[in-house]
């Protein structure tokens, strides 16, 4: 079997693109569907706030409409670093360098990019910026 690929050996075979691309296209449009049901519920909790005299701090369900609204605000956010996640890798495959670790260089396994496709790091350099970075 011949492992020559612009990528090194291991690489995904550039038969996989178009496989990549229509996955990560398809995990975009359910992100972006999913940040637009998030809008419209943040929405719907500041309209229905608004309808009402609420002082987060004084009113017995203002707490948690607070929770609720920040709870809804960061899955917003996530939804949206999502996205940013998935159109980095889209680029990385139009300049043909998805797959490869941006920390070593190496080649991601497959098998990392099948579970996470937006990954960036090999395992070895996700685990070492882990310890550097802990959360």
């Amino acid at each position: 079997m011949d492992d020559a690929s612009p990528n090194g050996p291991g690489a995904r075979a550039p038969s996989d693109v178009p496989a990549t691309r229509a996955r990560l296209a398809a995990d975009r449009a359910e992100t972006l569907a999913r940040a637009a049901a998030l809008g419209r519920e943040f929405d719907g909790i500041v309209a229905a706030n608004a309808l009402v005299a609420v002082d987060d701090e004084h009113d017995p369900d203002g707490g948690s409409t607070a929770f609720e609204r920040a709870h809804v605000a960061a899955l917003m956010a996530r939804a949206h670093e999502h996205l940013e996640e998935l159109d980095r890798a889209l680029e990385r495959i139009e300049h043909g360098q998805y797959g490869q670790c941006e920390g070593c260089g190496g080649t991601i396994p497959p098998e990392r990019l099948e579970i996470r496709p937006a990954a960036t790091t090999c395992v070895r350099c996700a685990r070492s910026n882990q310890r550097r970075h802990p959360s």
